[in-house]
């Protein structure tokens, strides 16, 4: 692999909410450190939905010499708010590029699932629904959100152009069948469940395949048993306050298992590695909104359902970085030796 990245949460904005309460940019400057020197890091993927934290963290981590992808990530937003957003942060990731900074912007990700308009359904949860409970619908309906998608694509690439002269990417998933043409780099969120373990390596070598440089731009499970056989469904296990959307607690009690995070992590990257795709971001360093709560009721631990390499703490700083408000799980050394290697 050429470019060993993890992705940095600023902060997910969903109306008048942000997922990432408290942003110090001491922490950040700190944090970023710690990926590019602890974790070996060369890139770092940095995403959410506020533009001046994003700026401010890119720059952090162009700073530090990371190669930097600049990654608005929005959610519940109109096509018209979408194209606003990407301009705004095209303009900011342009002016990084212009002092020399090695950048790629990512115009969006999983949009059919994360934003209005490309399927029927209100909220994320409903348009995933009826994604996963329409089986003998689904092939009409890939056709449909993906026309959609590239529709959107067509005038969003031309937009970021206008503002940005570097290269471009968008973070799909595997439904959507986007048109690669408009595009640098081939970039995927990929996560391997039970059922499609036996052709997941043979996925990848076909991404690859296409001629294109691929970015695995999000891979990585949660630090409870059986969650590696979920795939990208590994954080449904959580319950969200109706009105906020912030995660409230489990909707079970389940078993910690930081080995079989770190174990299912390796295991990708050596797929990856083999297959020959040229950049991973692996998601995510922190979920702050995820905290680790080991007293009490077990399902009050909402770090089981967070895929951060590190556990957040509420009232306390950690051990193995005093001056930080997380511990490292077994995933972030995994990662480290990974990436030193």
């Amino acid at each position: 692999m050429r470019a060993k990245g993890i992705s940095y949460d600023t902060g997910f904005v969903s109306g008048e909410e942000i997922s990432r309460e408290r942003f110090d940019p001491n922490v950040v400057r700190r944090e970023l450190g710690i990926i590019r020197d602890d974790l070996h890091c060369t890139a770092v993927r940095v995403i959410g939905g506020d533009p001046e934290r994003l700026e401010l963290a890119a720059t952090y981590a162009a700073d530090l010499g990371l190669e930097v992808w600049f990654s608005p990530y929005p959610l519940e937003l109109t096509t018209d708010q979408m194209l606003a957003l990407f301009a705004d942060c095209a303009e900011r990731a342009e002016r990084l590029r212009q002092r020399g900074v090695d950048i790629v912007f990512v115009a969006g990700a999983e949009l059919s699932l994360m934003n209005k308009g490309f399927l029927p359904g209100d909220t994320q949860e409903d348009r995933l629904e009826l994604v996963l409970n329409e089986q003998d619908r689904l092939p009409r309906r890939v056709g449909e959100l993906s026309a959609r998608v590239n529709d959107f694509l067509g005038k969003a690439v031309p937009l970021v152009r206008e503002h940005f002269g570097g290269r471009i990417t968008y973070a799909a998933i595997p439904l959507e069948r986007i048109d690669w043409t408009m595009f640098d780099i081939v970039s995927v969120d990929l996560y391997r469940s039970a059922e499609v373990a036996d052709q997941f390596a043979d996925g990848v070598r076909t991404l690859v395949a296409q001629g294109k440089p691929v970015a695995i731009t999000e891979f990585g499970t949660t630090a409870y048993r059986g969650a590696g056989d979920l795939g990208g469904r590994c954080m449904e296990i959580v319950e969200y306050d109706k009105n906020s959307g912030a995660p409230i607690r489990l909707n079970g009690e389940y078993v910690r298992d930081e080995a079989g995070q770190a174990a299912y992590l390796r295991e990708l990257l050596e797929i990856f590695d083999a297959g020959g795709v040229d950049s991973t971001f692996a998601f995510l360093f922190a979920l702050g909104n995820f905290p680790h709560r080991p007293d009490g009721d077990p399902r009050d631990d909402l770090d089981l359902a967070s895929p951060g390499i590190v556990k957040v703490l509420e009232d306390r700083q950690g051990d193995t970085y005093p001056d930080m408000p997380w511990e490292p799980k077994a995933a972030f050394t995994e990662l480290a030796d990974y990436y030193r290697a």
